[in-house]
């Protein structure tokens, strides 16, 4: 079938067997092909012949981003540059970018993953995608671009930006689905009203949402905003891009990883150990049918975990539930963990809260202040000062009885917040300047 869809509900007896073929082929490649894989197989004292069975591939070494970038720019590809047809590579604002490449058969692979993301998230051959990821080097928008069409379903290319075009786009053109980041869908919602434009009579059905963290409360508020089931797409462009998981629309319950071109583990960020099904930790990937840029135990930084048992849409594959931060995201205020998801959980359970937020992080002397800037409702911003401070105390004490850390709170008004065209900035730590 092109979508492979036979996978999604094969016995995991015979899904391990297609994964170990796969991975078999994959780590002969990246020894034959990528010095720097050869290196981390003669470091742990192995060669590919040495893996035996799934369970084997924890005696290798990990990959991380900072190996990606050592080796800039192509020096992790497996395949010479003629065989590579598209390149994509990471912003690289917070160090030296990671490039990836693909061959034409990696674009074909990666187009099939995302039709069948796209299909897991309610979309059919009918609908009209409006496409409002961003095109160009991030890799969103054209790899949802290119799922909508081999699903045969219709893109509008909108990319980011121009929100108030993209609003008319939206009123003219009937799309049906809607794939975006969900703090852009946010703004979309924002930017529409503002034109007197309501979402609930346009078309859409279904938003698949991306590309950064986000809270089951955010849901609720996109959903309640713009009309539509929410659901859930995850990927980075180290792996392939947008369509390594994705949540079905039947449950909202975790996002099925496609295991016939991804084997996952979940590991101690601290000590690299695997960690059983159910825990939480830090989410690794293997690619097992790219050409041109295989990754091997790849760290991701997310934190997540693992779920085994079979969906009620009938797909077998091991589901991740959502990712709640990153490890390299994770601010320690005080000695505390302190996840921006974690926050807006805190913050989205108050009335006249707006899903726009910021958090601030400075240094006096030793101690470290962490200030939660947050959008209140107009009605909320323009009462009396002693309902906003009472405001302040309660989320203040909130975000104390729930997480353990002390901040301050600081209410702001509506639009106050810069809004992004792609994934929202939600730290700004000034520790690091």
């Amino acid at each position: 079938m092109i979508y492979d869809i036979e996978y999604e509900t094969m016995p995991r007896e015979a899904l391990e067997a297609i994964q170990f073929r796969r991975l078999k082929a994959t780590l002969d490649r990246g020894y034959a092909s990528v010095p720097f894989y050869r290196k981390q197989f003669e470091a742990a004292g192995l060669t590919p012949g040495d893996i035996q069975c799934l369970q084997d591939l924890q005696r290798l070494p990990f990959t991380t981003k900072q190996d990606l970038r050592d080796n800039y720019p192509f020096g992790m590809f497996a395949v010479p540059m003629e065989n590579v047809v598209r390149i994509h590579a990471s912003s690289g604002t917070t160090g030296q970018p990671t490039v990836v490449g693909y061959t034409a058969r990696d674009v074909d692979t990666w187009a099939s993953l995302m039709a069948r993301s796209l299909m897991a998230g309610g979309a059919t051959r009918g609908d009209i995608i409006h496409n409002a990821y961003g095109y160009g080097l991030f890799t969103g928008g054209l790899g949802a671009h290119y799922g909508a069409e081999k699903l045969g379903a219709s893109v509008i290319p909108v990319s980011g930006g121009n929100t108030k075009r993209q609003v008319v786009i939206m009123k003219d053109f009937g799309p049906t689905i809607l794939t975006a980041t969900p703090s852009y869908a946010l703004h979309l919602a924002e930017v529409a009203d503002e034109m007197g434009v309501s979402f609930r009579d346009l078309k859409f059905k279904y938003g698949i949402f991306g590309a950064e963290p986000w809270s089951e409360n955010m849901r609720g508020d996109i959903e309640e905003k713009l009309g539509l089931v929410a659901v859930d797409i995850y990927g980075l462009s180290e792996v392939i891009g947008p369509g390594v998981a994705m949540e079905c629309h039947e449950a909202k319950k975790g996002l099925h990883i496609f295991e016939d071109h991804f084997i996952p583990e979940i590991i101690n960020p601290e000590t690299g150990e695997v960690l059983p099904y159910g825990e939480t930790g830090e989410l690794v990937f293997t690619s097992i049918t790219k050409e041109a840029f295989p990754v091997i135990r790849y760290r991701t930084r997310d934190i997540t975990s693992l779920n085994p048992e079979p969906c009620i849409c009938g797909r077998t594959m091991v589901r991740m539930n959502k990712v709640s931060g990153r490890s390299d995201d994770m601010l320690i205020i005080r000695g505390v963990n302190v996840f921006p998801s974690q926050i807006e959980s805190v913050l989205m359970e108050m009335q006249n809260v707006e899903p726009h937020y910021q958090l601030v992080v400075d240094r006096e002397g030793s101690l470290d202040i962490l200030t939660v800037m947050v959008e209140v409702s107009e009605t909320m911003f323009s009462d009396e000062v002693k309902t906003l401070q009472g405001m302040e105390k309660e989320i203040t004490k909130n975000i104390k009885d729930y997480l353990g850390v002390s901040a301050k709170v600081k209410l702001v008004e509506p639009k106050a917040i810069a809004r992004s065209q792609g994934k929202a900035v939600r730290v700004i730590d000034n520790r690091k300047i």
